[in-house]
């Protein structure tokens, strides 16, 4: 079994075609913002696993396009100093990298699952299709640990399980707010699933709320403050199961979504909401705690809710399956979920019927 990776890369080009790379200055940008622990570019590199040499060599000849101004030297011997541009180069990184995530992890997987099916001679992969989650990435790691061949494609929670329901996939991810949208958002995914024929597997609950910049600048207290004229805000796609969740707890308050100042504008993950509202081109988003965590950012719980795999009861007892619940039950996966800022995997790997995990 072989790993893939793939990658954004910011790059200069000048009037000659000759290109520089940004992305290999953040490198060192990242570290530069923590000299305080690191010291100098010397500790710097060391970090990166980089020699000094090697260090200021990717600086220089940078330092034309880039470096120069992106890095303000005080002296060699002393470190360095991360200037405004560098920040801007550092938050640009970052969020090229947020908001490619769900795109370039699809390619990733497509070439990595032809792959390793010619290599494997026809070993089955575990097929998930799920909507995109911290502990969903937790486990397609875990499994990838302990070799276990697996095709993730990430994608809205209603389109998971109509994937679901034409046999597209073993395990289908989604997720089912606490509360009173309970019944509402279940009636999306009722007709894909059969009491008889399927079996829920819990995977975890977790906490949705308002990401907002360190120190709340503009005073947010709820959801109603999206309605402030002196607000910006970032939304998840329409079709997925947090877009719905949102509009349904905005109902519930009294706001109108034509009122919000960038609800057309949309992401497609967590992770890029948080990127977003990080570098300053949004006052608020909506997702998961640990984007917000990963971002610095503040945070506002609004609502809980369960996460499930959907699968067949017959294949419960297949090795790939097995595999799976072996990996959820382990203590060494609900250590690294419960790592995740508002995440409880609490019976992460028990079997639910479908009634019972609908009506919760």
């Amino acid at each position: 079994m072989v790993d893939v990776g793939c990658r954004a890369e910011l790059f200069l080009r000048d009037a000659d075609g000759r290109e520089t790379s940004l992305s290999a200055v953040c490198r060192f940008c990242s570290s530069s913002r923590k000299r305080a622990a690191s010291g100098s570019i010397a500790n710097a590199a060391s970090a990166k696993g980089l020699s000094y040499r090697h260090a200021w060599g990717v600086i220089a000849r940078n330092r034309g396009a880039a470096g120069r101004r992106a890095h303000h030297q005080i002296a060699r011997a002393r470190g360095s100093v991360l200037s405004e541009l560098g920040e801007s180069v550092l938050r640009a990184q970052r969020v090229c990298g947020e908001r490619l995530e769900v795109p370039l992890h699809t390619v990733t997987n497509d070439v990595a699952g032809e792959l390793n099916q010619r290599l494997a001679g026809g070993v089955t992969q575990v097929r998930i299709h799920a909507s995109h989650g911290y502990a969903v990435a937790t486990l397609v790691r875990a499994l990838g640990e302990q070799r276990v061949p697996v095709d993730i494609k990430y994608r809205e929670s209603a389109e998971a399980m109509s994937a679901f329901a034409r046999g597209e996939c073993e395990l289908a991810g989604f997720h089912l707010p606490i509360g009173e949208f309970r019944s509402t958002c279940a009636d999306i995914y009722r007709p894909y699933l059969d009491q008889n024929k399927h079996q829920l597997i819990r995977l975890t609950r977790r906490t949705q709320g308002l990401f907002l910049p360190k120190g709340n600048p503009k005073r947010t207290s709820g959801l109603h403050d999206l309605a402030r004229s002196n607000v910006c805000f970032v939304n998840r796609q329409p079709g997925s199961g947090t877009r719905m969740l949102l509009d349904l707890s905005l109902r519930s308050v009294g706001v109108d979504p034509d009122q919000i100042n960038g609800y057309a504008t949309t992401e497609l993950t967590h992770s890029a909401i948080a990127a977003f509202v990080a570098s300053g081109m949004a006052d608020l988003g909506f997702g998961v705690q640990p984007a917000a965590q990963h971002f610095a950012l503040d945070f506002i719980p609004i609502i809980d809710e369960d996460y499930f795999f959907a699968c067949e009861r017959t294949r419960l007892d297949e090795a790939r399956l097995a595999s799976v619940l072996r990996i959820l039950r382990s203590e060494g996966f609900t250590d690294s979920v419960v790592q995740l800022e508002g995440y409880d995997p609490a019976r992460c790997g028990s079997l639910v019927d479908i009634d019972e995990g609908l009506r919760g």
